[in-house]
């Protein structure tokens, strides 16, 4: 149902993106990617390293690193797709918010919320640096 391939998007040293490889309908469960979670009070180790900026807060205490595709979908404040946190299973269960074609990119809203407009933490940190 979905794959990984070069997004156009992507700046980074990979230029990866999740894809649709079939139709996707809005409220379809297309991938459930498993975490691994840490107390935030470790996060200062993960912030050494470019997994800082792949982890996800996982409820109040606890930053999760994700399996799976769970890390290498892209944002856009105009998601197609959304995640909830599924604690009881320990995974991000990733769910349509809109229909998706195949082959299209699929995008979600990295503040969490597919309407919270928020700048992201790596942006604020280029343009404190700027100012």
């Amino acid at each position: 149902m979905i794959e990984i391939k070069t997004s156009k998007v992507s700046d980074g040293e990979f230029n990866r993106g999740v894809f649709a490889t079939q139709d996707i309908k809005k409220g379809v469960l297309f991938h459930q990617a498993p975490v691994i979670a840490y107390p935030n009070d470790q996060h200062k180790h993960i912030e050494k390293t470019l997994l800082e900026d792949y982890a996800f807060e996982y409820g109040k205490n606890h930053t999760a690193i994700l399996l799976g595709y769970g890390m290498l979908f892209n944002h856009s404040y105009e998601p197609n797709a959304e995640y909830d946190i599924n604690f009881p299973n320990h995974t991000f269960d990733f769910y349509a918010f809109k229909d998706i074609e195949a082959g299209s990119e699929i995008f979600i809203n990295y503040n969490g919320e597919v309407d919270n407009n928020d700048p992201l933490w790596f942006n604020m940190d280029e343009e404190e640096e700027t100012n």
